[in-house]
């Protein structure tokens, strides 16, 4: 009989997936990005607050930023599973990145929509 060691981690298909598209989403974001700098650089503050006044580009920004933590929350858990080989470490370093990514996207969300 074969017996499964069950060790939290994700590999495979499903996380392939997710890093692509996170990586896609933030290439386009910064194409977009890089596109409407280069037409209009903004000089000044104002300039600035204008480009991230508009409802569509704090969204985007938004995705770009949970894009962002989600492919890093995927690629720190796996620098984890690999390197760190003691389970009690390896769960508090998981928590720790968990909490920084969530401290991160709730900053995220107030500068963006303060």
């Amino acid at each position: 009989m074969v017996k499964l060691a069950v060790t939290g981690a994700h590999y495979g298909l499903r996380d392939w997936l997710v890093q692509r598209i996170t990586a896609a989403v933030m290439a386009v974001y910064l194409v977009l990005l890089a596109t409407i700098l280069i037409a209009s650089p903004p000089h000044d503050y104002a300039a600035w607050r204008m480009l991230f006044s508009g409802q569509w580009f704090r969204i985007a920004s938004f995705l770009f930023f949970v894009s962002l933590f989600w492919h890093a929350w995927i690629g720190m858990r796996n620098i984890l599973m690999d390197y760190i080989h003691s389970t009690g470490t390896r769960l508090l370093m998981q928590i720790l990145v968990i909490l920084a990514l969530l401290f991160y996207a709730v900053w995220s969300v107030d500068i963006l929509w303060r």
